[in-house]
């Protein structure tokens, strides 16, 4: 599993040294940026290739952003969309969203509010996934079983009760087993918020959950810095079960 959410962008941008600007930028924010400079050619690559999201001028030759969006969305309507546009008149941004962008942000713009939004965007869509696709509430970590319902984490004999808060982190963990769990997908989910506070009583929780499971020195919770938290344990011992009836 990819340690962090799908890095794959499709830039479609007309201006090719702007473009360059750009894609430049965010592969040294470890991206991984396909550029095209219309909306013809972007819609081939969408179709032939895989992305995670979409950031599209709105004044292309051949087809312009808003249709080569529209056309993204008919194949895929989850997918994450960013326009970038010189033009600010509120019935073009209406339009945009109108077909379903994310995000709508007028040149010139900076740059590190771009990389904050599409990183908000990927994150939300890795964290929506994980949900969909995580409905198990046990989970076999090791010699450990944790059963999210009871609260309980056992090993042998041995009983560990967890707080509500230590079982919704264990269980996002556990979802996002072997990945990083981003921080701020835990603090908004658990929290309700993501701010010095929260993160300094998550870091308590996080140190908590690792007592309990120090037994089994091949399950940890790993600390990526910068990003997160990773629930590492073995593959072949490691399973979600089916909810108990």
């Amino acid at each position: 599993m990819n340690a962090q959410p799908d890095t794959r962008l499709l830039l479609v941008e007309d201006d090719p040294n702007f473009g360059m600007v750009l894609k430049d930028y965010l592969e040294l924010h470890d991206y991984d940026v396909t550029l095209c400079t219309d909306g013809m050619q972007g819609l081939h690559m969408f179709q032939k290739e895989s992305f995670a999201g979409c950031i599209l001028d709105v004044m292309m030759p051949l087809k312009d952003g808003f249709s080569l969006a529209a056309d993204i969305k008919k194949v895929n309507p989850d997918m994450p969309v960013i326009f970038l546009t010189a033009k600010a008149m509120k019935a073009d941004m209406l339009e945009g969203f109108r077909i379903g962008a994310d995000d709508y942000i007028t040149k010139p713009f900076d740059s590190e509010i771009l990389l904050c939004k599409l990183k908000a965007i990927l994150h939300r869509k890795a964290a929506s996934a994980h949900a969909e696709k995580s409905t198990a509430t046990e989970f076999q970590l090791g010699t450990y079983h944790f059963h999210f319902k009871t609260r309980l984490i056992t090993r042998g004999n041995e009983t560990q009760k967890l707080s509500p808060k230590e079982a919704e982190l264990l269980l996002l963990l556990c979802q996002y087993l072997n990945d990083v769990l981003p921080r701020e997908v835990a603090l908004s989910k658990i929290w309700k918020d993501d701010n010095y506070f929260t993160a300094r009583s998550m870091d308590v929780f996080v140190t908590k959950l690792r007592k309990y499971l120090k037994g089994d020195s091949r399950v940890e919770i790993i600390n990526v810095h910068g990003n997160g938290f990773r629930l590492v344990a073995p593959m072949h011992e490691t399973q979600a079960l089916a909810p108990s009836l």
